[in-house]
């Protein structure tokens, strides 16, 4: 049986990714990298799996990002 993926916050990203906060938000914005999901009211975070497939080849995820959108 396979874990539950984790919920990472920004701190997390910041480091795993090596990007700023800013360049994380405009990415977000492009469709060039995974976007937050709402974890409470006031707080929102990224599944760890999405972040890790960035990490592993930000190009495919543009690509696959792309493709979700027009199907």
């Amino acid at each position: 049986m396979s874990e539950p993926d984790r919920i990472i916050r920004l701190r997390t990203v910041l480091d795993r990714t090596g990007l700023s906060r800013s360049t994380i938000y405009r990415k977000i914005a492009e469709g060039t990298f995974p976007a937050q999901i709402k974890i409470s009211v006031n707080g929102a975070g990224w599944r760890e799996s999405d972040i890790n497939r960035w990490v592993a080849d930000p190009v495919y995820w543009h690509t696959n990002a792309s493709r979700k959108k027009s199907d």
